[in-house]
């Protein structure tokens, strides 16, 4: 409890500054020293409770500050988050050296971002896989283009982590067996034809793909000219080609079709699938310059959230649109 510097200890003895006449001198010097000796031992305890009081003023007024107006407490060593895990395991070697960022091609899908960071966040570090979350959350007026937004991801993802995931919002692992490791033979389809609940095609290359950084600057990232829903991972496996990359895919996974979850809902978040004349002429042919060599875009802004204990990095992301090149970034 503070209490107010203005309050005074109640005196139990009346102050008498009259030397008394019936006394002789030395018993009125004896009497005058006596009450001297009472002051100072009075103000002493005054300037000692003083200092005290400041002091538990001073204390209490920082934690307060620091909590905007908690009662003041003593300040306990804050126990480590179970969530994260980060701290824990820096020096572990069981988690390897490598870390991967998860990048996260975004726009207005909210709900679905609420299960997917704290589900992926969870699942990686009960397989021991070091990460960051990176949400590339697209903020311009142009269709969205998730590969340019992959590209982002990959140009922002910073120096403290050596592969990435191009992973879907709305793709969640269930089997426990899926490796998300580091991919260093070659790219890594996680979400293979096999296994993803609607796409069997054998050149699909969507959903979940791990590569090494080195690997993903070797295909120069992805073509920018996808505007709108699709096509733009089928380019892609053109370019691993091209690479002379071999593509690996999950053996020995036995829960077929049922190994993800997919948590999009095609009646409440209708995909962008409109086509224009020039759109569908182009829309099959390979690019043979275009990715990261010519990615322009601006970040807003950056934010770091923390959603049922997983942390994530939300980066708003303005692209930008050679309407000369690729009209259909705009549909009229």
């Amino acid at each position: 409890m503070m209490y107010s510097s203005r309050r005074k200890p109640v005196l139990y003895f009346k102050e008498d500054r009259r030397s008394d006449p019936s006394k002789a001198p030395g018993q009125q010097e004896k009497y005058l020293s006596g009450k001297c000796t009472v002051y100072k031992l009075f103000g002493l305890c005054m300037v000692l409770v003083l200092v005290s009081l400041l002091w538990l003023q001073l204390s209490c007024s920082g934690d307060m500050s620091a909590t905007h107006g908690e009662r003041c407490m003593p300040q306990q060593p804050a126990p480590p988050c179970p969530a994260s895990g980060q701290a824990s395991v820096v020096d572990d070697p069981s988690w390897g050296p490598h870390k991967l960022a998860v990048v996260v091609p975004f726009r207005e899908r909210f709900e679905e971002l609420l299960v997917f960071v704290p589900f992926i966040h969870a699942f990686l570090n009960k397989n021991k896989i070091r990460h960051k979350i990176l949400i590339i959350n697209q903020v311009d007026h142009y269709r969205f283009n998730r590969a340019s937004l992959i590209n982002v991801g990959y140009t922002e993802s910073g120096n403290d982590t050596d592969y990435l995931a191009m992973h879907d919002v709305d793709l969640l692992p269930l089997n426990d067996a899926l490796d998300y490791g580091f991919p260093e033979k070659g790219p890594f389809h996680v979400a293979s034809p096999e296994l993803h609940p609607l796409y069997h095609y054998k050149t699909y290359v969507g959903g979940i793909l791990l590569l090494t950084k080195k690997h993903y600057h070797m295909c120069n990232g992805m073509s920018n000219r996808f505007w709108g829903w699709g096509r733009e991972d089928d380019e892609f496996y053109r370019r691993l080609r091209k690479a002379e990359l071999q593509l690996f895919r999950p053996s020995g996974i036995t829960t077929g079709y049922k190994t993800f979850l997919h948590v999009h809902d095609p009646a409440w978040r209708k995909r962008d699938q409109k086509r224009v004349a020039a759109q569908k002429q182009e829309q099959f042919k390979v690019d043979p310059e275009g990715g990261l060599t010519n990615l322009r875009y601006e970040v807003e802004s950056r934010q770091e959230l923390t959603i049922s204990g997983a942390p994530c990095t939300v980066i708003n992301t303005k692209l930008e649109c050679d309407q000369n090149q690729t009209p259909w970034c705009l549909l009229g």
